[in-house]
C-alpha cells in the first residue's frame, strides 16, 4: 500500500464554512483519466507539476497548494482510514477507545483500526476530512481500505462486518461531502459498492509492486495483474464517469521498463504513474 502519510494537524469540522468547488468530471472527453502523480515531499517547485492534471500529495509535507490550484490542478490529500499511526494527534484518543489491533508488519508504528466503530467514522467524516479541505485540498485520497476486508478474511468471526463497514465509510464521506473529489486506493472487495460514490479508482501495484523483504520492485503474477485490471474495468462499467488510475513501482534508471509499463497501462484504459515506493520524488515519464 501507499506509504502512511500525514493528515493536517488541526481538526476542523463544518461543511457550511468551506467554499468547495463543484465535483469535476473524473474523465476527459475521450474517456481517459488526466495525467497524474503522487508526491509526498515539498522540495519541487510548482512548475515541476505542469504536465499533471491531478496530484495526490502528503497532507502535511507538500508544496504550496495555492500556486498549484492557480494552475488548475486537482489536489487530493492523503488520509489513512484503515489504520492509525502512533504519530497522529488522534492516536491516543483512538487507542483509548480500544479499537486498534495489530501493527502493520510493513509499516511499523501503524495499527489496524476497527472501521465498524461509530466513533472512528465520526472522527474521519467530521474532523479529518474537513481538516484537509480547510488546508486547501479539493478532496481526499483514501488509503488502507484494504485492511478491513483483510481482517475479515483472516478471522471472519471476530471481524464480521468489516468489509461492509469499509464501504459504508466511503459512502458516509460522500453523503457528508457531496462536492469533493474522492479517490479510493485498491480495496477491490468494496469497489462494486463504492464505484458510484467516488471520482477516481486507483490500482496500486497492478503490474509492478514492491517486495518489502527484498527491498526491490517486482512484477506481479499474471493472475494478480488480470484480477486488478478486471476489477477496475468492472467498476468503470458501474460508473462510466469513473477515472481509472494505476500506480506501479520500478527502477527509475530503467527507462525502457518504465516506458513499457506506461504503454501497458494506457492500453488498459488507465492513467498511469510509475515511481519509487517512498513516493518522495517526481519520476517523469520517459520520452518515446
Amino acid at each position: 500500500m501507499i506509504g502512511r502519510r500525514g493528515v493536517t494537524g488541526g481538526l476542523l469540522a463544518g461543511a457550511a464554512a468551506l467554499a468547495l468547488p463543484g465535483r469535476a468530471h473524473a474523465a476527459a472527453a475521450d474517456g481517459t483519466a488526466p495525467p497524474w502523480a503522487v508526491y509526498y515531499a515539498d522540495k519541487e517547485p510548482p512548475q515541476a507539476f505542469e504536465s499533471y492534471g491531478l496530484l495526490v500529495l502528503d497532507s502535511r509535507t507538500h508544496p504550496p497548494l495555492r500556486p498549484l490550484k492557480d494552475r488548475g490542478k486537482t489536489l487530493l490529500g492523503y488520509i489513512s482510514v484503515g489504520e492509525v499511526e502512533t504519530h497522529r494527534p488522534w492516536f491516543g484518543q483512538v487507542k483509548g477507545w480500544g479499537i486498534l489491533d495489530q501493527e502493520n508488519p510493513n509499516w511499523p508504528g501503524s495499527f489496524y483500526v476497527d472501521a465498524r466503530d461509530r466513533r472512528w467514522v465520526k472522527l474521519v467524516v467530521e474532523e479529518l476530512v474537513p481538516a484537509l479541505l480547510r488546508s486547501g485540498f479539493d478532496g481526499v485520497f483514501l488509503d488502507t481500505l484494504d485492511n478491513p476486508p483483510h481482517l475479515e478474511r483472516t478471522d471472519p468471526r471476530r471481524w464480521a462486518g468489516m468489509t461492509g463497514a469499509a464501504a459504508d465509510l466511503v459512502g458516509a464521506i460522500r453523503r457528508n461531502w457531496p462536492r469533493i473529489r474522492i479517490m479510493q486506493n485498491r480495496a477491490y472487495e468494496i469497489l462494486p459498492r463504492t464505484a458510484r460514490s467516488i471520482d477516481f479508482a486507483l490500482g496500486e501495484s497492478v503490474y509492478a509492486g514492491w517486495d518489502f523483504a527484498a527491498k526491490r520492485p517486482h512484477r506481479q503474477s499474471d493472475e494478480d495483474y488480470r484480477f486488478q485490471v478486471e476489477a477496475l474495468k468492472e467498476a468503470k462499467a458501474l460508473n462510466p464517469a469513473l477515472g481509472l488510475f494505476s500506480l506501479d513501482y520500478w527502477d527509475p534508471a530503467d527507462t525502457a521498463g518504465i516506458r513499457a509499463i506506461y504503454a501497458r497501462q494506457r492500453a488498459n484504459g488507465f492513467s498511469p504513474y510509475v515511481s519509487v515506493v517512498e513516493l518522495d520524488r517526481l519520476v517523469a515519464e520517459p520520452p518515446p
